[in-house]
């Protein structure tokens, strides 16, 4: 079967598994609901989504919804969402454990530059939403060195996920199916809104290969 059948039948696929999972979830908000902004607690959950890509997307889900902690600590503060040199500071940090844990460096500074990006895109919007809403701004101001901490754990959690589920990822196909079951679940169970599923889906678009070679009969 040639690409151009594969991705046919990938598209099929998803819409079904699309479906299917807004079925089993009936009582989920609709897109617009809004994401829960609680603390993420200090241990990793177990994983609820479905399929072999489950449990990374439930780390990048309670990796997203740490963004909003991030985001509530520097409301009002006059610190910057963008800080290129803790930035530069993690990836380098990713790059040593990955290397040390058997992980593709390069892969790996990929992906977690992808949580960077989703992380600044929910600060951004949430300030937004908090000075166009005065009402809706937290009251509290979370400290980061917690925080930090968290994200610190699930660095080290995601790099074991990305490890376990390498032979996955490199078959583009099958990676996306699992990919769409695991993130379209995820973001009703969570109730994600708007700003939070864009996030998801700048989190994961690395995930997978980009591109599977075609066979030739």
């Amino acid at each position: 079967m040639n690409l151009r059948n594969n991705m046919t039948r990938f598209a099929v696929i998803t819409g079904f598994l699309g479906a299917a999972t807004v079925l089993a979830v009936p009582h989920a908000t609709a897109t617009g609901a809004p994401a829960n902004a609680e603390a993420v607690s200090g241990t990793v959950e177990t994983t609820k989504s479905p399929g072999r890509l489950g449990p990374l997307t439930d780390l990048v889900i309670q990796r997203i919804r740490v963004s909003d902690d991030v985001a509530a600590s520097k409301f009002g503060t006059g610190s910057p969402i963008e800080d290129p040199v803790r930035e530069a500071q993690v990836l380098e940090q990713v790059r040593t454990q990955a290397e040390a844990g058997g992980v593709n460096p390069d892969t790996a500074v990929a992906f977690f530059q992808d949580q960077i990006t989703a992380s600044k895109a929910v600060q951004n919007g949430l300030f937004a939403r908090w000075t166009a809403h005065p009402g809706e701004a937290p009251t509290t101001r979370p400290d980061l060195g917690p925080i930090r901490a968290q994200l610190d754990q699930l660095t080290t959690a995601l790099l074991q996920e990305l490890k376990d589920t390498e032979e996955l990822r490199e078959r583009p196909i099958a990676c996306r199916v699992q990919l769409a079951l695991a993130t379209g679940s995820g973001a009703v169970r969570e109730r994600l809104d708007t700003l939070h599923r864009q996030a998801l889906r700048t989190a994961t678009q690395s995930v997978c290969r980009s591109s599977e070679p075609t066979v030739q009969r």
